[in-house]
């Protein structure tokens, strides 16, 4: 048997992409075999997604081909589903095969978390995949078709937008830029279209300052978004929504963007997790398990407000540079070192030329708040593919 270590990455999101890169660059020939799994042949960009579910932007630019990332002479790639995760035999089952490992990164990514609001998983849409997203958009443009089609049934020209975080107002601030141009190419009266946006919180944009939010819900509520907050969804039917407070909203499309949990395969193969999250040590491995990293939304860690870091793709990236830094430690037998976030600042797209961000202590808001949108887009880019990836991508510019 070869004596090199075998290290799996499971998924190539933000963490998984920057931990195979890490690696490529950081191991010298021959010091370790890795593989990288993932569903699809490409890496796509999360926070993106809300575009073209919308409408708003070609879903080419928010993906590229992870082949164009990783030196495939150093890093295996295996495009395949994880199927489960055998931790005492050290082995990952595939859906057409069973890979082997010395060291794992669990970098899975999430899933939707539905609270247990009956229905949802089953009537909702969410902007979590390529494919969802492709099948938001075509189902929206569907819909007005329909409303024409169809007797004029209002249900089909009402949008539902369950939560009002960062993906919830994202989202509904391209939607309603969309809404004229689908309104002029199927000859609807814009003022009978109706997007609502339901948060069970008080507020939206978690995070933010006061007068941030306000400007943002002000932005969005010109555009035609009609907020309901601090009321939860109750109830999630085939025709629309049903509110804690009892108001039924008649809608053909219902987009749930209100929370993310770990994958289940985490749960699944004995990691003590909360809504499929580890808490990991500052190491980022898993509790009783030296030769196990997890990252990213599977990830649970503690800022120093004794609060989880939210599950972002900023912290996925970091995350992934450390863990792959501490693989190499480990192979060589040198010390690990912790994992201390590094806050780089939020922005928040709030459609065409307008934004929220914080960066630092310094908050803004409208069209420079817009271009740091595009300024982080393209760092990432950058970061991943070097100037070529942030010219072809050119959309983030």
């Amino acid at each position: 048997m070869s004596s090199i270590p075998k290290i799996v990455i499971l998924g190539a999101g933000y963490g998984g992409i920057l931990t195979a890169q890490r690696l490529q660059k950081a191991l010298n020939y021959n010091e370790a075999d890795v593989t990288l799994v993932n569903r699809h042949e490409y890496h796509y960009f999360t926070t993106h997604l809300h575009m073209p579910a919308a409408g708003t932007d070609s879903i080419e630019h928010t993906r590229v081909p992870i082949s164009k990332l990783i030196d495939e002479f150093k890093i295996d790639l295996v495009k395949s589903s994880v199927q489960e995760i055998r931790t005492q035999q050290k082995k990952v089952i595939l859906e057409d095969g069973t890979l082997s490992y010395d060291y794992l990164v669990i970098a899975l990514g999430g899933e939707p978390e539905t609270f247990g609001i009956p229905g949802l998983d089953k009537y909702a849409m969410t902007i979590r995949s390529i494919n969802s997203v492709r099948l938001i958009r075509e189902h929206i443009e569907y819909q007005f078709a329909k409303y024409k089609n169809e007797g004029n049934a209002q249900e089909h020209i009402n949008f539902v937008v369950g939560g009002a975080g960062f993906s919830g107002i994202e989202f509904v601030a391209e939607l309603a830029d969309r809404i004229p141009e689908l309104c002029k190419e199927f000859d609807v009266d814009p003022s009978l279209v109706n997007i609502y946006n339901v948060e069970a919180a008080p507020t939206a944009l978690p995070g933010f300052a006061p007068e941030l939010v306000e400007h943002a819900m002000n932005v969005l509520t010109k555009k035609g978004v009609t907020f309901k907050m601090g009321v939860a969804i109750k109830e999630c039917l085939p025709d629309g929504v049903i509110l804690a407070t009892g108001e039924e909203i008649k809608a053909s499309t219902i987009v749930w963007t209100g929370g993310i949990r770990g994958n289940r395969l985490i749960e699944a193969a004995g990691f003590e997790a909360m809504r499929g999250r580890v808490k990991v040590d500052e190491f980022l491995r898993a509790p009783g398990h030296d030769n196990i990293f997890i990252i990213g939304d599977g990830s649970l860690m503690i800022n120093p407000e004794g609060r989880p870091y939210p599950p972002t793709a900023q912290i996925a990236m970091q995350q992934g540079e450390c863990c792959a830094h501490n693989l190499v430690a480990s192979i060589r037998n040198q010390q690990p070192k912790k994992f201390v976030f590094s806050n780089k600042g939020t922005v928040a797209s709030l459609g065409r030329g307008q934004g929220v961000a914080v960066v630092g202590s310094k908050t803004y808001k409208g069209w420079f708040a817009a271009q740091l949108k595009k300024v982080v887009d393209a760092r990432y880019l950058f970061i991943i593919g070097g100037i070529p990836l942030v010219l072809k991508k050119g959309k983030f510019l």
